[in-house]
């Protein structure tokens, strides 16, 4: 399966999970709201509570997970082209130079978290 075909299953699961999730949201909310819920009702509402906070965490697994590979990634091919940059390679400083403006602009615009 090439990028495109990955590319697109992927939005297409990600397009059923925001679907499912708002359905679920809006009952979950509504279920919170009232007072008279019954015991099967009480059951469901703490089900549906357990199994979000259990989304959430497996949300923020796989964002972390994105953020360290991607820039992880970058960072190894951008020490790559550096390194090839320095024995005289005009095509590897061009790229180079490319991926540290992108850098720079995500470290400007915040998308990029700068630890020092």
């Amino acid at each position: 399966m090439g990028f495109k075909e990955q590319q697109a299953a992927i939005q297409r699961e990600l397009d059923r999970f925001i679907d499912l999730l708002g359905i679920m949201l809006p009952r979950y909310s509504r279920m919170l709201k009232r007072d008279d819920l019954n015991e099967e009702e009480l059951h469901e509402l703490g089900e549906m509570e357990h199994f979000l906070i259990g989304v959430n965490g497996r949300i923020s697994e796989i964002k972390q997970l994105l953020e360290e590979d991607v820039f992880g990634h970058s960072i190894d091919y951008y020490y790559k082209l550096k390194h090839q940059a320095q024995k005289g390679d005009e095509n590897a400083l061009r790229k180079m130079n490319k991926l540290r403006d992108s850098f720079n602009e995500s470290l400007q615009a915040g998308t990029m978290i700068h630890w020092n």
